[in-house]
């Protein structure tokens, strides 16, 4: 496990123990950033929202005749409910919109954009691809379609931006910067994802490997020498793959520290993560929205960049010149 550096790539090889850190920078590692076994999240931080039709179901007794009709019918069409727009969940309830939103409000949600976020977050990972489709016509149905999902993914990045936790966001630059040796793992829609954060920060280490999802057996194949010192960054978002949590259990139990990138609490690799960053990826028909899972991406490669200071410029100077030595990219002037 060599750090990259030089025209050829090639150095001495330093310690296999070293951390990815101390491997980049030929420092020590940082203390506090490895544990023998990694506990994953306490009760008190893995602490669920209730379920939302559990909430509705016990304050049935106390609702109004008119909130009565929109819980029975959330109760009856959750998956529908979730992606509509308050005008048309009253209309099918055969209620006025101001009372839906009352709805939302007499259950604790500041309005009713947050309760339609909890019905989603809920069921998002037990929808079909044939009721995501329907569920994307309930959402987007009469609107311009581009104007609708550029919309969409902008309120995501907005959520993003205002909600993400900056302590949390540390917590997981340090133990990426701390590991011996760190896996990211993403199957399915999530590999994509995988393979851009790996496309960068195996520019930056050797000690950095894409976990390939190619067939289960061959996943812990690759995964034989993980260990206490090594951090997996789990990738996963609905449906969850058991794929991803079958191979997180495995890291886990042998004592390696979990990372999540995942949408909400709920994610079960989040359950199992000493450390999280949360990014909405809300469903539109059959496509995944990758959109903030990218953005948030995006900003922790250039935290880990900017922790390592000179050791990234050097790195991108020997590879300018590795790439106008034997003409990489095409110039302008080529044309």
């Amino acid at each position: 496990m060599r750090r990259r550096t030089g025209g050829d790539f090639s150095v001495p090889p330093p310690a296999a123990e070293q951390p990815l850190y101390a491997a980049m920078h030929r420092m020590e590692p940082r203390v506090g950033c490895e544990t023998d076994r990694p506990p994953g999240r306490s009760t008190e931080e893995t602490s669920v929202a209730k379920s939302i039709l559990h909430m509705i179901e016990s304050s049935m007794p106390t609702f109004s005749k008119g909130q009565k009709r929109i819980a029975d019918y959330i109760l009856q069409n959750s998956d529908k409910a979730a992606f509509m727009t308050a005008s048309k969940l009253g209309k099918l309830s055969g209620v006025s919109e101001s009372t839906v939103v009352r709805f939302a409000s007499e259950l604790g949600y500041d309005g009713y954009p947050s309760m339609q976020r909890a019905l989603q977050e809920m069921i998002r990972s037990r929808l079909t691809s044939t009721q995501r489709i329907q569920a994307a016509d309930n959402q987007f149905g009469g609107q311009d379609l581009l104007t609708a999902v550029i919309q969409s993914d902008m309120e995501k990045l907005r959520m993003v931006a205002e909600e993400a936790d900056r302590a949390e966001f540390s917590k997981v630059v340090d133990l990426i910067l701390g590991a011996r040796h760190l896996y990211i793992l993403g199957v399915r829609t999530s590999s994509f994802v995988a393979g851009y954060l790996n496309f960068y920060l195996h520019l930056l280490s050797e000690n950095v490997t894409l976990v390939q999802s190619n067939a289960a057996g061959e996943i812990f194949e690759q995964l034989l020498r993980i260990g206490p010192g090594d951090v997996m960054v789990a990738i996963s978002f609905p449906r969850y793959s058991k794929v991803t949590m079958n191979t997180v259990q495995f890291a886990q139990d042998r004592g390696a520290t979990i990372v999540a990138i995942t949408d909400n609490e709920l994610s079960p690799v989040y359950q199992m993560a000493e450390a999280a960053l949360l990014a909405p990826s809300e469903m539109i028909s059959f496509v995944d929205s990758m959109v903030a899972p990218l953005s948030l991406i995006n900003a922790l490669l250039i935290a880990v960049g900017r922790r390592m200071g000179t050791d990234v410029s050097r790195t991108f100077a020997d590879l300018e010149d590795i790439w106008n030595k034997y003409g990489v990219f095409g110039k302008m002037d080529d044309e």
